[in-house]
């Protein structure tokens, strides 16, 4: 019997519930995850009508070893699950939001007595209000400090502000009315608050009026000084949005339009946010290797959007540039609703949504364009370096390895991984030297080279680049040779220490040289070249990536090193401490309560751990 007449009788006995599909392939790797109304006729369906399958689905079906599945109560917790599994999995065949950068929101903590503003990666059901997402971190953090300024929003954290025992510098150049020592009263604090959160839901003839009412009011009272702060704020307000793209000013609900563009090999998608009928930002979701032409629309979007809005703020409205179907859609909206917002999926219709759809095309069409000439730049760059290191095939997959330590201890290996000239953080890993206690580069490599090796889930890499110069490389030779994978190319990367200052030299060539096995001279390249900006990069992400590492270990030492100076704290408590919150921030972000619900913990305790580390903290002032 063939494996896919294996397939076919194990399928057949697939329940005809809802539920999740996991396909592995000969590695056991999950390579698709699938949601499916019956399971058993969902995934029968791949092994049906072979000739009229997309070719990547054709390729799915050719590397599938095994099939699993979860049974789900609903079609609705079958989407939730699917979500979850392939960000999870991150499978081959599935559509991934690939783009790993996490867009900032502005976070109100509505539940605090005087709530704050906070910049936030992640929308979370905290009791908090969400702004955004919005496309710069830099914009966000501006925003929140013209927020704090002009209504006055403290911006100091909650451990700081109950250790006030007298009003800080902000108070007194006037930017803050002092919460922390009850210079404010909650109620008009409120009121403040409810203008700034007013202004960032776009109501802004409501910020208008009221400033005004304020600025007349203090007129009135011939409190001169303080009408002038209440004229400054809204002209400050008028400022910020004469300078926002307002396309409906009628409309109050928040809404996310989608558009995608696509060619016979890549799609992108593009999300155009329009927060109170304005224009606040816009993300680009690259696609490679979805040929949307040939796909159904309705299948692969729903797909993404199901991914995306797991960890992104769900709009009143989302706008699509097809109509998916009644049943689709509603299924849609139950999931979102699932999630904890009642939400309207619809087609762009009429003159608005049309208007809306135009908008984030031009916008998806000319990111695309840009993403495109990236992709042949980098791809032009994988075959510069295939030629110049006599590569038997282009390196898709490149792994960089830096061996470093800390103070001759602690010795650890970064591995970054670049697939198409770009990052894949996902199979970034670090590797804590375990057969040497000393600075050893040689028994290092081969250590982590072996560790990384047995990994056989992983695809081979094309190229193996490693930090140093004909030294390192010959380790890495003979590690590899030990281990029976001399097939596998391997470069060595180390900077010239002869062409001196190279910032005021002429000469083309790079001052980074690259070192092949058997070749005495080194190989370099132009700098502004694509091969050589993918070789440096991968080579300072993992120089980057063992130092982030390092810092942590020393966090670690030196938080150790603070808790060892509280009395009381012994080394049970201490491993209980480090283990509920990691770092020194999350214990003084943390109350008196939740340190004393600590087992073996109490009031006292907890009051002295948190002073202490207010009073260090005072002290590094």
């Amino acid at each position: 019997m063939t494996p896919l007449e294996d397939l076919k009788n194990l399928v057949s006995d697939f329940p005809l519930e809802p539920g999740v599909y996991i396909m592995k392939n000969d590695k056991a790797k999950v390579i698709y995850v699938g949601k499916a109304k019956s399971l058993r006729v969902r995934v029968r369906s791949y092994f049906h009508d072979h000739n009229e399958q997309s070719l990547k689905t054709k390729f799915l079906v050719s590397h599938i070893h095994h099939i699993e599945y979860i049974l789900t109560k609903t079609e609705v917790e079958a989407f939730l699950l699917e979500a979850s599994l392939i960000k999870k999995f991150r499978p081959r065949y599935n559509i991934r939001l690939k783009d790993d950068k996490s867009y900032p929101y502005i976070k109100c903590s509505k539940s605090d007595d005087f709530p704050r503003f906070y910049v936030a990666r992640k929308v979370q059901s905290d009791g908090s209000i969400y702004f955004g997402p919005y496309t710069s971190g830099m914009a966000v953090r501006q925003t929140i400090r013209f927020l704090n300024q002009t209504f006055k929003i403290r911006d100091c954290t909650d451990v700081f502000m109950k250790s006030r025992t007298r009003p800080c510098l902000t108070h007194q150049i006037g930017r803050c009315d002092a919460p922390c020592v009850n210079l404010v009263h909650k109620d008009e604090y409120e009121f403040q608050l409810n203008l700034a959160l007013s202004f960032l839901k776009g109501q802004n003839q409501q910020v208008i009026k009221n400033l005004k009412a304020q600025m007349k009011l203090a007129a009135q009272e011939e409190r001169f000084e303080s009408a002038a702060k209440w004229r400054d704020n809204l002209q400050a307000v008028q400022a910020i949005w004469e300078k926002q793209a307002v396309v409906n000013t009628h409309q109050e609900m928040d809404q996310d339009v989608i558009a995608f563009v696509s060619d016979e090999d890549d799609t992108l998608v593009e999300i155009i946010n329009v927060r109170s009928g304005r224009l606040i930002g816009r993300q680009g979701h690259f696609l490679a290797k979805l040929d949307a032409k040939n796909e159904d629309s309705r299948d692969w979007l729903i797909s993404f959007l199901n991914q995306y809005y797991s960890d992104n703020f769900i709009p009143d409205q989302i706008i699509l540039p097809v109509d998916v179907g009644t049943d689709l859609k509603k299924l849609f909206e139950a999931v979102l609703l699932e999630r904890g917002k009642k939400t309207t999926v619809k087609p762009a219709v009429g003159e608005e949504g049309k208007r809306l759809l135009d908008i984030a095309i031009s916008n998806a069409q000319q990111r695309f364009q840009e993403v495109k000439s990236e992709k042949i730049s980098r791809e032009s760059g994988l075959i510069e370096m295939a030629q110049k290191f006599h590569l038997p095939q282009i390196p898709k997959r490149i792994e960089c390895y830096d061996i470093s330590n800390l103070q001759g201890t602690q010795i650890v290996a970064s591995q970054v991984v670049f697939e198409e000239g770009q990052p894949k953080k996902e199979d970034y890993r670090l590797y804590k030297i375990r057969s040497i206690d000393q600075a050893n580069d040689f028994a290092s490599i081969h250590e982590v080279l072996s560790r990384r090796l047995q990994h056989r889930e992983y695809e081979d890499p094309q190229l193996i680049v490693v930090d140093g110069g004909k030294g390192q490389l010959k380790m890495a030779v003979t590690a590899l040779a030990e281990l029976g994978r001399s097939d596998l190319p391997v470069v060595g990367l180390a900077k010239s220490r002869t062409l001196g200052d190279f910032r005021d030299s002429q000469v083309e060539s790079s001052p980074e040289r690259f070192f092949l096995p058997g070749r005495q001279n080194p190989i370099t390249f132009p700098t502004r070249s694509q091969a050589f900006q993918i070789l440096v990069g991968i080579r300072d992400e993992a120089h980057r990536f063992a130092l982030n590492y390092h810092q942590k270990l020393r966090h670690n030492q030196s938080l150790q090193s603070l808790l060892d100076e509280i009395s009381g704290l012994g080394p049970k408590r201490k491993k209980l401490l480090l283990e509920k919150f990691s770092s020194l921030e999350d214990i003084k972000k943390a109350s008196e309560e939740e340190l004393s619900q600590l087992p073996t913990f109490n009031q006292t305790l907890a009051k002295k751990i948190l002073q202490h580390l207010i009073d260090d903290s005072k002290g590094e002032e």
